[in-house]
């Protein structure tokens, strides 16, 4: 077993994980501190240490806004379980889980991206324990990036100083993080040239800005996007994860550094770091992932779209109840403007199907409703399609039943627990019916990341039930619910009418791209 590896910058020590025949290196630097005149910079290189690094514990997490655990709040009762974990503007490390036994194994590799809105989040969240998926004859790496203010922040003296990288620092990060492990992964037995990077939410919308950045041809090969793929529906319902102008985003930098009382970025840099984190919680200020036109040259999501974007196989998918875009009006005379706002003549058959003759204002809203992210993949399957894609599209809908008292249904990140198999972890009462379920859907994430297609032989032995790629005469997916399935159950009327409507509207742009 490799426990002890030479990387770049020198020798690294890993321990045994709960499975022996895996070995864990945690807190591994895969660029230097992003400290002192660092600080909204792009990752620099990591310097050489002396001896034997010690890599037995996760680092420090990014800086953050603490969460305290709060009954009320799903997510810090499902995850942020430790509510003095140490965070620090030291931050850019990384963990790898191995199951080779010598360097020349050549083992896939899997990048995890966390979610967290870029505002919260870290690699050490009991869910994102790499063993499981390393079992299956992988090479997991879990990675830490910057977020908010300190990862997202923009101004015309960053600018300035620096116009080859002057914003999005956090995805500078995961960028720098994805190259240290093509340039090291050999030693943990890895092989540099079958690399899958994957994310969820904020994560899985960082996978769609690496895919869509002009400076990753060939860093990667396959991409696994999780309840992270998104565009704008209705009006007022875009999640805000992404700006187009980085001048614009630059003034909002000027305003933040009055707030704070600065006059300069050389000031700015001087500031403690938890004053800055907590006047940047006080601020309330927008910080995510803005056209720079060095790596982010367009929204991700609409260079997706224009095929503007790394050629490699994407498996891609949402929970069933997560992030429903809904019309944001009052009245059914509201809704009625909206529709005609929209879809021009084809608003009667949007409210035919909204239900507006019922005059329940309510009811239509709900009627008129679809799960967001899944409009977003098929908007996105359907361009691949369209163009006759030769790299493979894998969708799939995770909806199965969620135990616990707060009866939440198969909520946003839920499905974490399940495709690193870390079930056990987790306070819910799960059973032999969610186990066997993980087990599935942890078998067919491996043979993804191994090969580019998630088909092949569960653990027992058996053939996992056939899983066909997304086409524009087959739009079908995979069902995760108590039952594995394949579903060739159509999209919702609404979801076609929305979909259909899209094009209508802007193919000719599409095509010009």
């Amino acid at each position: 077993m490799l426990r002890l590896v030479n990387v770049e910058n020198g020798m690294v020590k890993g321990l045994p994980a709960a499975d022996p025949r895996i070995a864990s290196f945690k807190g591994i630097p895969f660029a230097a501190p992003p400290i002192g005149e660092n600080r909204w910079r792009s990752p620099q290189p990591a310097k050489d240490w002396e001896g034997v690094l010690q890599a037995y514990e996760f680092a420090p997490i990014s800086m953050q806004a603490r969460q305290e655990i709060d009954d009320n709040n799903i997510y810090t009762r499902e995850w942020a379980v430790e509510p003095d974990i140490v965070m620090s503007e030291d931050c850019l490390y990384l963990n790898i889980w191995t199951p080779a036994n010598h360097t020349n194994e050549k083992l896939p590799v899997y990048v995890w991206y966390f979610g967290g809105g870029l505002q919260v989040g870290h690699p050490a969240e009991m869910e994102f324990d790499g063993e499981r998926i390393a079992r299956r004859g992988i090479v997991v790496v879990t990675i830490n990036y910057r977020l908010n203010v300190f990862g997202f922040l923009c101004h015309p003296e960053i600018t300035a100083e620096a116009p080859e990288a002057p914003a999005n620092f956090g995805n500078l990060d995961q960028q720098a993080a994805t190259r240290w492990v093509k340039r090291n992964i050999a030693a943990f037995g890895g092989d540099p040239d079958n690399i899958t990077v994957g994310g969820q939410s904020a994560g899985g919308f960082s996978i769609m800005s690496q895919l869509t950045s002009p400076q990753n041809e060939g860093l990667f090969h396959r991409a696994i996007i999780q309840s992270g793929t998104f565009t704008n529906l209705y009006p007022g319902t875009l999640m805000p994860l992404h700006r187009n102008d980085l001048k614009e985003a630059e003034q909002d930098g000027v305003e933040f550094f009055n707030y704070l009382g600065v006059s300069s970025l050389s000031e700015a840099r001087k500031l403690d770091t938890i004053y800055l984190r907590d006047k940047a919680v006080e601020y309330q200020g927008f910080w995510g992932t803005v056209t720079d036109q060095v790596f982010q040259v367009g929204n991700p999501f609409d260079l997706f779209l224009q095929n503007k974007r790394c050629m490699v196989p994407v498996m891609f998918g949402h929970t069933s109840s997560e992030f429903f875009s809904v019309p944001d009006t009052e009245t059914i005379n509201d809704f009625k403007k909206m529709a005609v706002d929209m879809f021009g003549d084809d608003a009667s058959t949007f409210l035919e199907l909204s239900g507006v003759q019922s005059d329940n204002i309510e009811e239509v809203k709900k009627r008129a409703s679809v799960n967001g992210i899944e409009y977003a993949i098929r908007l996105a399957a359907q361009t691949h399609a369209d163009i006759g894609g030769e790299t493979p599209l894998f969708y799939y809908n995770f909806d199965a039943e969620i135990p616990g008292w707060d009866n939440p249904g198969p909520f946003h990140s839920v499905d974490l627990w399940f495709f690193f198999e870390t079930l056990a972890k987790c306070w819910r009462p799960f059973v032999g019916k969610h186990y066997d379920l993980a087990r599935q859907m942890c078998n067919y994430w491996a043979n993804f990341i191994r090969s580019g297609d998630p088909n092949g032989q569960d653990s027992t032995g058996e053939e996992l039930p056939r899983w066909e790629p997304y086409t524009s005469k087959e739009p079908y997916g995979m069902l995760f619910t108590d039952q594995v399935e394949y579903s060739k159950q159509q999209p919702t009327e609404m979801m076609i009418f929305l979909v259909q409507q899209y094009f209508k509207k802007n193919r000719f742009a599409l095509q010009q791209e």
